[in-house]
């Protein structure tokens, strides 16, 4: 009994100290990036997408993608098919099409996944300090996928390399340092 004590015990501090995404609304860290500029990133996902569902169980779940993101971005985790109001940009969007009882699965497109010119999932976004879309990047990515774009846009690298050439070299010379 005294073993079950501890062993539970071990589990519910384990779970306390656990390391997650500090994952914010769009309104949220918008607010935020007001007040203390800094790049958002945002995962652009849907209910229904497997693919979304394995980049929150293989991804978002490493601690290096984790501490780097928590350190150098507000995140956001925005449901493509939701029914959020965002205001960004000076403008507000909606989903008018939203069906509540089509939750879990498929339903319309949310005016702000549209504006952002996503058309996939998972796609996740990057944004500067100014609320300006830099990139989007489409598709499941392992941690170290992950760690390429991370650092890429998290750096203001792209800001230096201009040509596909040169993203080209950065891509295939790159070398991962996050672990699986």
């Amino acid at each position: 009994m005294k073993y079950l004590v501890l062993f539970t015990t071990l589990l519910f501090v384990g779970s306390m100290t656990a390391q997650k995404i500090d994952w914010l609304t769009m309104n949220q860290a918008v607010a935020a990036q007001a007040n203390v500029p800094k790049k958002i990133f945002v995962d652009m996902y849907t209910n229904w997408c497997g693919p979304c569902k394995l980049l929150d169980r293989n991804t978002f779940s490493n601690k290096d993608v984790i501490t780097y993101i928590n350190k150098n971005f507000y995140a956001v985790k925005f449901n493509a098919e939701g029914n959020e109001t965002i205001s960004a940009n000076g403008q507000s969007f909606t989903n008018p099409g939203y069906d509540p009882a089509k939750a879990q699965r498929r339903n319309s497109r949310h005016q702000f996944a549209t504006y952002m010119g996503v058309n996939a999932y998972p796609t996740v976004l990057f944004i500067d300090e100014n609320g300006d879309l830099i990139n989007r990047v489409k598709g499941y990515k392992t941690p170290q996928q992950m760690e390429l774009y991370l650092k890429f846009f998290g750096t203001d690298l792209w800001e230096t390399i201009q040509s596909q050439k040169g993203f080209d070299d950065y891509f295939q010379n790159f070398e991962p340092e996050f672990k699986s």
